[in-house]
Formats: C-alpha cells, sequence, structure tokens
C-alpha cells in the first residue's frame, strides 16, 4: 500500500488477481434495485420522468485521506456519503453508484473488501434502496477512489444554485463545523514528531475516540431532506462540502444576490469553524418567506439584493474562503 496500515495482511491485490478481487468485492456491496447490476458492460437505472441527475467524486490517499486515520470502512463510508449528497442537493433521491477504485499492487485484498462494506453502510444508512450498478478495478501507486452517482428526480425539476430571490429565507440541514474541528485535532494530536499522520499518536491522544473526529471520517449528510427541499419549494440549494462561506458564496454568486447571516440565529452556532471549515456534507437552501421550513432545516439568514459581497453578517463582508485542495494540501502523505 501506499501507506502502511499494519492492521490488514493476507492476500494481496496482486496475489488474487482482477477478476477474483472483483468478485470479492462485489459480493459484498449493496445491490439497490437496479434494471441491471454489476456483471454486464453497464448497469441499468431507471429514470421514470425521462430525466436524472449525476454526479461524479474523487478521493486521494493523501489530500482526502489518510490510512493513518481512516480505516478502509471509512474510506468507502465516506466517499458513497460525499456522492449521495451530492445527489440530494439537487432534490433527486439517489438511485445508483458506480465505483472505480485504483490500489497498489500490494494492497491486502481485505483492505477492498473492508472498503465495500463501508460503501454498504453508508447507503443501508442513509440512502436504503440505492445500489451499486458497476465499477472499474485498476492498479495505481496511489490508493484512489471515483464514485458517480445517479438520482432520480421524481417528476419535478432540479433544485439549482441560480434560482434563490430577494426576500427568501436562507435555512441549513445538517451538522456544521465537527469535520473540521475533527481534522483539525488529528492534524495537531495524531501526528508524531516529525508532524506525519501516525496511528498510534492517533490512539495515545484519544482523538481516536473523539465524536467530531467520528464525522470527520463518516459525515452523515441529511440525504432525505434533499427531496423534501424540492417538493417543499425550495428556490435554490446546494451541498456544503467545503464549508457554508465558502459554498455560500457559491450560491449567490449563481443567483446574483447577498446572502445575510442573521445575528440571532435558529438553532445553529455559526463560529469560525462552522463558516469555514468543510467537509460536513449538510445542505444550504433558500425557500419563499411564507414557507414552513421542512425537515431538520433551520433558518441561519435571508437573501437580499445584489450588492459588493457575497455574504455579509451585521452588514459586514464574510470571507467566502473554505476548503480548496489546490490551495489547502501541502502535498505529504500519510
Amino acid at each position: 500500500m501506499d501507506a502502511t496500515y499494519d492492521a490488514w495482511a493476507g492476500p494481496t491485490v496482486g496475489d488474487l488477481g482482477e477478476l477474483v478481487v472483483l468478485d470479492r468485492i462485489v459480493r459484498r456491496l449493496p445491490a439497490g434495485s437496479p434494471l441491471l447490476g454489476p456483471g454486464d458492460d453497464c448497469g441499468v437505472v431507471a429514470a421514470p420522468d425521462g430525466r436524472f441527475v449525476v454526479t461524479t467524486d474523487m478521493m486521494v490517499h493523501g489530500p482526502d485521506f489518510r490510512w493513518a486515520w481512516s480505516s478502509p470502512e471509512d474510506v468507502g463510508w465516506k466517499a458513497a456519503a460525499t456522492n449521495l449528497s451530492d445527489v440530494c442537493a439537487m432534490g433527486a433521491v439517489p438511485s445508483g453508484l458506480v465505483i472505480a477504485l485504483a490500489a497498489p499492487q500490494d494492497t491486502p485484498v481485505a483492505v477492498l473488501e473492508s472498503f465495500a462494506d463501508g460503501v454498504r453502510l453508508a447507503v443501508d444508512a442513509l440512502s436504503p434502496g440505492c445500489g451499486v450498478v458497476g465499477g472499474d478495478l485498476s492498479t495505481s501507486a496511489t490508493f484512489t477512489v471515483s464514485v458517480t452517482a445517479f438520482g432520480d428526480l421524481l417528476g419535478h425539476d432540479p433544485v439549482l444554485r441560480s434560482g434563490a430571490r430577494v426576500g427568501d429565507v436562507l435555512a441549513v440541514s445538517g451538522e456544521l463545523g465537527r469535520a473540521a474541528r475533527g481534522l483539525t485535532r488529528l492534524f495537531h494530536e495524531g501526528v508524531d514528531a516529525a508532524g506525519e499522520p501516525s496511528r498510534a499518536a492517533t490512539l495515545a491522544s484519544g482523538a481516536d475516540a473523539d465524536p467530531d473526529v467520528a464525522r470527520q471520517r463518516r459525515p452523515v449528510p441529511p440525504i432525505a431532506d434533499g427531496p423534501l427541499a424540492a417538493t417543499t419549494g425550495a428556490t435554490a440549494m446546494l451541498d456544503l462540502s467545503d464549508g457554508l462561506a465558502i459554498d455560500a458564496g457559491r450560491l449567490a454568486r449563481a443567483s446574483g444576490v447577498t446572502l445575510s447571516l442573521e445575528a440571532a440565529l435558529d438553532g445553529a452556532v455559526l463560529d469560525e469553524v462552522a463558516l469555514h471549515g468543510g467537509e460536513d456534507h449538510g445542505l444550504l437552501a433558500t425557500f419563499p418567506p411564507d414557507t414552513a421550513l421542512p425537515g431538520g432545516f433551520r433558518r441561519i439568514g435571508v437573501v437580499l439584493d445584489r450588492g459588493d459581497a457575497d455574504l455579509v453578517r451585521g452588514g459586514v463582508a464574510v470571507p467566502t474562503t473554505g476548503w480548496d485542495p489546490y490551495a489547502d494540501w501541502d502535498g505529504a502523505a500519510g
């Protein structure tokens, strides 16, 4: 493997070869209810109203996860959850996943089996009925995961980032800041004397048992709230993958408005970590002002006419910064 994970042993992917490894992975993945699942050149997924949403996301060892901090099951969970979140952010219900893996030749097959278990656990917990309908397996010096997800719009239009209107209520569903707090603790306490990610240091510091670290490893996006927001009349929506401030800026620019955060918030504490920390995978949406907010959504602001800033709080511009893999990753492998 591209980093040692001492808990895993047994035959490697190089020992067994592609056909055997694929068989051992596929049998562990969620089947869902596609029209045609793995085994042919393509899977077949229903699109009842003739439309579907599709998204893709990559996870690469180093910038996106470290074996010293995450188990293969954690990585499988996160790979599924992040894509399911993008689907629901369009107001769609996840209907299928396609997963491509590239692993070093010396990767124990048990690592890929555990990864598949993580995918299954995430789908079962977050979006029952969705399944893995296909994928690919290759080799690489760096462990890399690519997931493509499909979603059913259930007959309604997709909720875009560009639909927010002046006077709309700004609301959020899901957690804010927990994943960033967990990652900060790992970088501070889960490293060795040279500053490299360390499994031993993570265990010794107690960070391994931190609920915020657990959320960083296994985010829990509010999948059901996406379609619910769509049917309730949400005018704009997106997945909070990179942080509230940076993603709010994206929605504001797409809609040609300014978003104003309120001083008195409904059930949400917006400190600097909540504003600028990423990987919680909640939902940010706007609703007409007379709408009863659905599901777990709570009000955090209002939509204003376009001003000089994308995002303001108490009339003062808030920097729309957050996670940027090119700006924030130093390139060091764990």
